[in-house]
């Protein structure tokens, strides 16, 4: 029995998160496949299983302390896969192929902004100097939110079948300025940055609540308003780290 406990061999814990990473890659990769056959609800909604799953990976190697550096480096690929590459193809496909000359080059462009910033998170994984981080806020628009912004216009088409969104004149500048925003230094809310004040948390209870029955009555509807009120926090929170700052600053003065 003591020579079967100390059989070599990976463990559940540590495969577990790395099967949902694997997952929600497949997942996310699969929204080229409906894409591919005109079924664009059906791509976007893979995005977003994808999200969802890429959401829990993390947190489900925390739980179950099965945190590892092959882990981090798969999560990574699966983001570029899932968020990157297979948005560009989905809008590719549904209208910026239509953009004389340039349609490709802006949908790789995406694909390489995502690529990019995921290869500077993973420079800065190990390294101790993080103002960001330290701070709790993200460095740019990480890739999931980043998909997700790329791909409103699409579910706004879907809710409204509005002309104006299902146009790369409006499509390539709006893909170029989420890829920038991917890329850049501008500090956005993480998880462990957004925090409820005590009076407001049965109003923010009563807000996921009323976000989870909208999800399941009129799911685009629900992602459009999710969607919106992400990108209006992104000016929030780079003033909210400004704050951050003056008194990290004030601190050493005072020191």
């Amino acid at each position: 029995m003591e020579l079967e406990s100390t059989r070599p061999g990976i463990s559940l814990r540590a495969l577990a998160p790395n099967a949902v990473t694997a997952v929600a890659l497949c997942t996310g990769l699969s929204g080229a496949w409906f894409a591919l056959q005109g079924r664009w609800e059906n791509a976007v909604a893979a995005i977003v299983v994808a999200g969802v799953l890429d959401a829990m990976d993390g947190r489900i190697a925390r739980m179950l302390k099965g945190e590892s550096r092959f882990g981090a480096e798969l999560d990574s690929l699966s983001d570029v896969i899932a968020f990157g590459a297979t948005p560009a193809l989905i809008i590719y496909m549904w209208v910026m192929q239509d953009m004389p000359r340039f349609g490709w080059t802006i949908s790789v462009f995406f694909v390489l902004c995502a690529a990019l910033r995921l290869a500077r998170f993973n420079a800065r994984i190990d390294t101790e100097d993080q103002p960001h981080k330290s701070a709790g806020f993200n460095t740019g628009v990480p890739s999931p939110p980043g998909a997700g912004l790329a791909l409103l216009p699409m579910i706004i088409w879907f809710e409204t079948g509005a002309d104006w969104v299902h146009d790369y004149r409006f499509i390539a500048p709006w893909l170029l300025l989420v890829a920038i925003l991917m890329i850049s230094n501008v500090a956005t809310y993480s998880w462990s940055s957004l925090k409820v004040r005590p009076n407001f948390r049965f109003m923010a209870l009563a807000g996921v609540g009323l976000f989870g029955a909208t999800l399941v009555a009129a799911p685009w509807v629900a992602l459009i308003a999710a969607s919106l009120v992400y990108a209006l926090l992104i000016p929030l929170s780079m003033m909210s780290y400004s704050k951050v700052k003056r008194a990290r600053k004030a601190a050493v003065i005072a020191a």
